[in-house]
């Protein structure tokens, strides 16, 4: 039986990269349809109706909504191609953790650091750093936060790489000299060609987030 899978993607939502990403590290063939976040699609309405926001994932007519859990339902149908989830249930708990620990923590508090200024730009830069060096506590020495296999939490991390070059020029700071080793990281994983070809250039995120900025 033939597999329909499309995606409702935007090129820019880091979000939608994970998708992207987990989709690429199974090889599986998709439909990307692009969507206009300021004129939204009759389809978008109809398979995301709580949220009205992308990823969503159409399987066979069905959608999955939400970047975590669309990586971790890719996982489930399509298990027989590097797994995404360890297969011990602590190590699968784990891994769920720290996925929910960089939604929480590093995407709103890195929106901060390029949008805000002054104290409320100084307090999320230095929240931003923390969070970045217990990321980098948990990575330590290993190839991926699964160890030698690419997970989970590397996909929930990964998108905000295309974002370090806007981070660095609006927040003033350098995340090499901050973070060395979550640097690494990230440079181990665009080796992959799942990342590398799911994530756009740091500059025109940098020019997308300036036009963002300029209509807030």
């Amino acid at each position: 039986m033939g597999e329909e899978v499309t995606l409702l993607d935007l090129w820019s939502s880091p979000f939608a990269m994970r998708v992207r990403i987990a989709l690429k590290e199974k090889g599986i063939d998709y439909e990307s349809r692009e969507e206009d976040l300021s004129n939204k699609s009759p389809l978008l309405f109809n398979m995301n109706p709580v949220h009205k926001q992308v990823p969503v994932l159409i399987h066979n007519g069905k959608p999955v909504c939400e970047s975590i859990i669309i990586v971790q339902y890719i996982d489930d149908v399509w298990k027989d191609k590097a797994p995404l989830l360890p297969s011990h249930p602590y190590e699968r708990a784990r891994a769920r953790f720290w996925a929910d620990y960089v939604d929480k923590k590093i995407y709103g508090t890195g929106k901060l650091v390029w949008a805000a200024t002054d104290e409320v730009q100084a307090a999320a830069k230095e929240e931003l750093i923390e969070c970045f060096k217990l990321l980098e506590s948990e990575v330590g020495e290993k190839p991926y936060f699964g160890g030698n296999t690419f997970g989970l939490v590397d996909v929930a991390l990964i998108p905000f790489y295309s974002w370090f070059y806007a981070l660095e020029t609006c927040g003033n700071l350098s995340l090499i000299d901050e973070c060395p080793k979550l640097v690494a990281w990230a440079k181990r994983c665009m080796q992959r060609d799942s990342v590398s070809k799911s994530l756009p250039d740091q500059y025109k995120i940098y020019q997308h987030l300036l036009e963002l900025k300029k209509k807030a």
